[in-house]
């Protein structure tokens, strides 16, 4: 229990509701036990009656003395059951609707939690295993919150005073009664073991299938260009066909569930009869006391059974809640310092800056040095894998450096408040990531708050993105809803997109990480010089590996290994006569 030990502020939160789900259980449970004994009156008064009688014939008299009787407990029985109905509606309406709403509660502190952490915890991380921690083990430790709690308080509350009434007639026979219900207490409890290992099989297939199809339909493209269907088709098959032959061993077990419960019912009620009439023949017990007891059998077998059950589910929930205490324990690595402070200005400067990825070891930057002034562009070229990508990662301050330090605005970038930071900085990544949304949404995104310009807004970044034109000639233009992750657009068109995403901010700092390698020439120009008037009076950071996109830098960087190899402006570089002037003749040619 010391994982689901967590979930105790949750429980104190709601504890009102249950507090008053547990009245409710008592309440229902009260009118339950009281059902029937209005059995055994009506057993042992209409045996009383009716035996009065038997030397001589009914009168007209006595039997409406018997039938208003009959009817008058009738009503009473009716009057009980909906009481009780009544109760146990409260009870659902308070203990699982808590349930509920720590299950929502959850959910957000989880999906909050993950957004604090570091890019590289997703890398550490599959997306598989983050959503199946939200979804799945939040759903297992929901059934702990709800029906396990109140099935066992129903258990307590039931079982005390069936219990109670039963040895207040009878102790023997009420041991006799109670005997096969342990023993179905144990199978249960084990039948339940097996039943969930099988079910967690069930539920690793269908995520590999899920993961399949989900990669299917997102490499759609690269399948059919590659003629893999069949050969997919025949994976897939096998992977339908593990899943049928786990979830039939799952249906096998399950089949064993009802009967064992079915059966044992049977022999408790079988005891109950044949003891109880011996010993009512002994004078000991009514009729109505063995009716009462055969019924009291029968209302005690579900708690009973759902001991084994709820057993099961809170070690499930207690292994959930373990998976997803590893993850809220995790720390974000990037934090605001406890006095942040403003920032001031778009100046930038690395001051021997090195950086080593930590979740592939792979040493990114050494010693990076440079200094770019408020209102200038900085151009940064270099061969894949040279550690360009990573100064506009650490510009953003998605991570921190391993050595030196990172001043923007004239202040330590790890002493500016984060938010305020990333508010102040239009960021296109290298892969152009759309949501599955409207293209207005997608250019949206990247402003905290929408007021009635933003539609103006939007289009103005449209069109210096210079995807307008692209846009309108869509049916529904801008609430044209692209595929999953922009599936929908070609990659220039993506890109362009989010170009608009980070203009639309209007941001102190704009960072372009190679985000126009997949529009033409042309188009690149057009986007530059619209580039180059929006950017007037700000910084910007320009990562490519074409040098028509950075010959007008204001300061270029040559990468090589993590390094900075060469660096000037273009005509600068150009007298060097080194790589970068090798790499401008070679993409000339």
């Amino acid at each position: 229990m010391k994982s689901l030990a967590y979930l105790n502020k949750y429980l104190v939160k709601y504890k009102w509701r249950l507090i008053l789900g547990t009245i409710f259980i008592a309440a229902s449970n009260f009118f339950g036990v009281e059902m029937p004994r209005l059995v055994k009156k009506a057993v042992d008064l209409f045996e009383k009656k009716i035996g009065s009688f038997q030397s001589s014939s009914l009168t007209e008299m006595d039997r409406f003395e018997i039938l208003d009787g009959a009817l008058y407990l009738a009503l009473i029985y009716v009057g009980f059951s909906l009481v009780r109905g009544f109760f146990v509606f409260l009870n659902r309406q308070t203990i699982i609707i808590m349930s509920r709403l720590i299950e929502y509660d959850l959910k957000n502190e989880i999906y909050h939690h993950y957004q604090k952490l570091t890019p590289a915890f997703y890398k550490q991380n599959n997306t598989g295993d983050l959503m199946n921690r939200i979804s799945e083990d939040v759903s297992k430790v929901r059934m702990y919150l709800g029906p396990a709690i109140m099935y066992s308080i129903n258990l307590l509350v039931l079982s005390g005073l069936t219990i109670y009434y039963m040895v207040s007639v009878n102790l023997e026979l009420t041991l006799y009664a109670l005997a096969p219900l342990p023993i179905m207490t144990i199978m249960i409890y084990y039948i339940s073991k097996i039943m969930n290992r099988r079910s967690e099989e069930v539920q690793v297939q269908q995520s590999l299938i899920s993961t399949f199809v989900q990669e299917s339909f997102s490499g759609i493209r690269v399948v059919k260009a590659y003629n893999m269907q069949k050969s997919l088709n025949q994976s897939f098959l096998k992977e339908a066909n593990e899943y049928r032959s786990r979830s039939m061993k799952l249906a096998t077990i399950n089949a064993f569930f009802f009967p064992v419960i079915v059966l044992l019912i049977g022999v408790s009620t079988v005891l109950t009869i044949y003891i109880g009439g011996i010993k009512a023949n002994e004078g000991i017990i009514t009729n109505g006391d063995i009716a009462a007891f055969v019924i009291y059998v029968n209302m005690l077998t579900w708690p009973f059974a759902s001991i084994g059950w709820v057993t099961s589910m809170v070690q499930r929930a207690a292994a959930s809640q373990k998976r997803i205490n590893e993850f809220l324990k995790q720390q974000p690595a990037i934090l605001s310092t406890a006095n942040p402070v403003d920032m001031k200005g778009g100046d930038i400067v690395f001051e021997n800056v090195s950086f080593v990825y930590p979740d592939s070891g792979i040493k990114a930057l050494q010693d990076i040095s440079f200094t770019l002034p408020e209102g200038k562009t900085l151009g940064i070229i270099g061969e894949t894998g040279s550690g360009k990508s990573t100064i506009a990662n650490m510009i953003a301050r998605l991570y921190d450096v391993n050595s030196g330090s990172i001043r923007v605005g004239g202040s330590d970038i790890k002493d500016i408040e984060l938010s305020q930071l990333r508010n102040s900085i239009g960021y296109v990544p290298q892969d152009a990531f759309l949501f599955s949304d409207s293209i207005a949404n997608n250019i949206k995104f990247g402003l905290s708050e929408l007021g009635s310009e933003s539609d103006e807004r939007m289009v103005q970044a449209a069109k210096d993105a210079h995807i307008y034109n692209n846009i309108v000639e869509f049916e529904k233009g801008f609430e044209t809803v692209v595929g999953e992750r922009g599936i929908t657009l070609s990659g220039g068109q993506k890109q362009r997109v989010s170009i608009a995403r980070a203009i639309i901010k209007q941001p102190d700092i704009l960072v372009f990480d190679d985000c126009l390698s997949a529009v033409d020439t042309e188009t690149e120009d057009i986007i530059l010089r619209n580039l180059k008037r929006i950017m007037k009076g700000k910084t910007a950071v320009i990562i490519s590996h074409r040098i028509s996109s950075l010959e007008h830098a204001d300061l270029i960087l040559v990468m090589n290994e993590g390094r900075i190899i060469e660096q000037g402006d273009h005509e600068q570089l150009m007298s060097q006569k080194g790589y970068y002037a090798s790499l401008n003749e070679k993409q000339k040619i």
